[in-house]
């Protein structure tokens, strides 16, 4: 059996800077909470929950705290979760990625000169939750996933638009959403803030799924950019599966399979992408 692993695949930059910075502060001892799930791995939570590290979810849960330190996660947070753990006077050591930083000063500074904004990407994701707490409450943000939501979308008041993406949204979409807006004739300014990473790792797996048998994508279920790897890879395979651990595999269906092709979200561990690779090499 011929296998190969995508060159993208496992930790991007933002990722692998905020689970060393939580690492970091491990080491250097004291009460440590992340503001949310620090990725969306769950084996990686699990190992730093079993270091100490405990994830707390909402304000609420901050305002019962009277000591230690608050990791914001990679995905970011709203403007008002840091004005509140500043006003509880707990220390913030920030782990949000820089490219997800840039598009919250990005919404901020527009929507205070009262321009829309619009963010394309998932309005549940805690990415996208992040960006729209940065804009001002005067010109909340509106939040665009689909076709048809882009085509019901009204500039009644004539508005300049910005539009910006979730940083893990697929390309290909998000081109054919701005398109529709272009369409409708308003006075948009584009940022495709889709991060860099994420294109290369969505062609890479595009590409990769074109020319295998069967297709293993490797990422925590809760993970975004690992979902739309494995929508892409679906449609050019459709023996692909997404799997977690190595004990997730559905080992039957690489029975009689020639080309394996295994990529990973970025939020996967290196180890268990070869944990992965090495059990398909040595047993097919």
């Amino acid at each position: 059996m011929e296998v190969t692993v995508a060159k993208s695949a496992g930790f991007c930059f933002g990722v692998k800077r905020a689970v060393e910075t939580v690492y970091d502060q491990v080491s250097k001892g004291g009460i440590i909470y992340t503001y949310g799930p620090i990725i969306h791995n769950e084996e990686v939570v699990k190992d730093l929950e079993c270091k100490g590290v405990k994830v707390i979810n909402s304000i609420d849960e901050i305002s019962n705290l009277n000591e230690g330190t608050v990791i914001i996660r990679s995905h970011g947070v709203e403007k008002d979760v840091y004005d509140f753990i500043e006003k509880k006077g707990l220390s913030i050591v920030d782990a949000t990625c820089p490219f997800v930083k840039k598009i919250h000063n990005i919404v901020s500074e527009e929507s205070a000169k009262g321009v829309q904004v619009v963010v394309i990407g998932n309005a549940k994701h805690p990415e996208v939750m992040g960006i729209i707490g940065w804009c001002s409450k005067n010109k909340p943000a509106i939040v665009i996933e689909t076709h048809d939501e882009a085509l019901q979308f009204s500039n009644e008041n004539g508005d300049k638009i910005c539009i910006v993406s979730q940083t893990t949204f697929n390309l290909q979409k998000f081109q054919e959403l701005v398109e529709i807006f272009r369409k409708k004739g308003y006075d948009i300014n584009v940022v495709n803030t889709i991060c860099n990473a994420t294109e290369v790792r969505q062609t890479e797996a595009k590409d990769l799924s074109g020319k295998s048998d069967a297709v293993i994508v490797i990422g925590g279920k809760t993970s975004s950019n690992t979902q739309k790897l494995y929508e892409i890879c679906r449609r050019e395979c459709e023996n692909t599966q997404y799997i977690q651990t190595l004990n997730d595999l559905d080992v039957q269906s690489l029975n009689e399979v020639k080309k394996v092709g295994i990529t990973a979200g970025a939020s996967t561990p290196n180890n268990i992408i070869e944990e992965v690779q090495n059990y398909v090499r040595i047993n097919f």
